[in-house]
């Protein structure tokens, strides 16, 4: 082999060495799509357009969001599922990703092997309302109330199978107490129901009935967060009501397909810390209702690791039907 023959060899593994680094370096140079397994306008939807207009600027391509409601977000989850996994097709999901695996037979998506983490931006807690005039003022009242006149107590959650719901059965489970579950269309007519007195108890996202505990048209017994929210300083966590480990939040979190390149992985996690760690990204968080986590891949497969088999075991404790 002559010196010429060497040199184009190690010129040809060169190059070859060099391209997978020059196509990440080039990602992304198209539209990103950003899939929302639910209508616009609820609270994964918020989250999704903060990330996608800070994305769209420090990526410096454009990222739409494509919202794919249906089937309690099972029908975005499986579209992100099939979707070539180079970058450009990414899923942001609620925490259905966790709780439907529990209630759904069938599902047209893996949590696990289908779908690569990336980062869980925020989450928000669920809080537990009654009115003003039941005489009710902590979550060791109510369950004593509930001790004394058992099946007489109702309480509205925004659906079956929401974390709101799951929150409202694992209080009965850890207080030993009886609830008739009456399951409404979102969160707003559960706490509606609340405050109507069609229902004594509502167990619901926090941003539908933040403004009427402020505005004392419901009183807040406890948040299901890890910390007493800050615009509702008065209100303790279910830990401090008595209840350890007692915290059942709702997340926004962002994957993509299973496969996707992991320097691509790194670089969106990379953005989307910076993206929601700006002070204007967590005060619009916030004001939906939502705490900025702005996680690591490795931070959000641990929680869907300890929460999918968490609330299989719950729904099988409280009979929730699990839907063919």
């Amino acid at each position: 082999m002559n010196r010429r023959t060497v040199l184009l060899s190690a010129l040809a593994a060169a190059a070859s060495t060099h391209v997978p680094f020059a196509r990440a370096a080039a990602y992304p140079d198209r539209t990103i799509t950003l899939i929302v397994p639910f209508a616009p306008g609820g609270p994964t939807d918020i989250i999704a357009r903060i990330l996608s207009e800070s994305l769209s600027q420090s990526l410096k391509q454009s990222v739409i969001v494509d919202n794919r409601g249906g089937a309690a977000g099972n029908l975005g989850m499986g579209v992100a599922a099939r979707a070539k996994p180079d970058g450009y097709t990414l899923l942001l999901a609620s925490t259905a990703i966790a709780v439907n695996p529990a209630l759904f037979e069938k599902l047209p998506y893996d949590p696990f092997k289908d779908f690569a983490p990336i980062s869980e931006l925020a989450d928000s807690p669920n809080i537990v309302v009654v009115r003003p005039d039941s005489g009710i003022n902590t979550i060791a009242e109510l369950v004593a109330r509930a001790k004394a006149a058992p099946g007489t107590f109702n309480y509205s959650s925004p659906g079956a199978g929401t974390k709101s719901h799951l929150t409202g059965e694992e209080l009965k489970q850890r207080a030993n107490i009886e609830m008739q579950h009456v399951p409404y269309r979102g969160a707003g007519p559960a706490a509606l129901a609340a405050l109507e007195g069609t229902v004594q108890v509502a167990s619901v996202a926090l941003p539908a009935a933040e403004p009427l505990v402020q505005g004392g048209q419901l009183r807040g017994l406890a948040v299901t967060g890890a910390k007493r929210w800050p615009s509702l300083p008065n209100v303790p966590t279910m830990q401090e009501a008595g209840y350890p480990g007692f915290i059942s939040d709702t997340f926004s979190a962002l994957f993509a397909p299973t496969g996707t390149p992991p320097e691509i992985i790194a670089l969106l996690s990379e953005k989307c810390r910076e993206a929601f760690t700006n002070d204007k990204a967590r005060e619009t968080a916030q004001k939906a209702g939502f705490a900025v986590v702005a996680g690591t891949p490795d931070q959000l497969a641990a929680r869907l690791a300890s929460e999918i088999p968490a609330v299989k075991a719950l729904v099988q404790r409280a009979g929730i039907k699990v839907q063919q």
